[in-house]
């Protein structure tokens, strides 16, 4: 339990430095034909998600479940960019843990097949 609230404490303080330090040019691919980018902001809603991507028996929390699904109505690509991004990986999520988490959502909507990086949504 204790080492649960040390690694979401540890990613909301890596999620700061890196809001704080990073520039207006975003390292995460567009997603809409506006040019929009992801920016930040998939990454940092999908914080109560990270015990599910550690952790491919976690029970996913009912807010991830919603967060996921909003972002997956709005902007599919920006949860691959979410699940990938360095964030992420420094909070301990593991993308092919991640990946999973629609579909352990039971979200309909979800991109069957779709290539997330090197991983496939189941």
């Amino acid at each position: 339990m204790a080492s649960n609230y040390i690694s979401n404490i540890c990613f909301i303080v890596i999620l700061i430095y890196f809001l704080a330090t990073i520039n207006n040019k975003s390292f995460l691919p567009q997603t809409n034909a506006e040019g929009g980018n992801c920016g930040n902001a998939p990454a940092a809603s999908l914080v109560p998600c990270l015990g599910a991507a550690k952790n491919a028996k976690a029970k996913v929390p009912p807010i991830c479940c919603g967060k996921v699904g909003a972002l997956l109505k709005t902007s599919p690509k920006c949860l691959c960019a979410a699940i990938l991004s360095p964030i992420a990986k420094n909070a301990g999520a593991n993308p092919a843990i991640a990946v999973t988490i629609p579909k352990r959502c039971n979200i309909k909507n979800r991109p069957i097949g779709k290539k997330c990086g090197r991983y496939i949504v189941p």
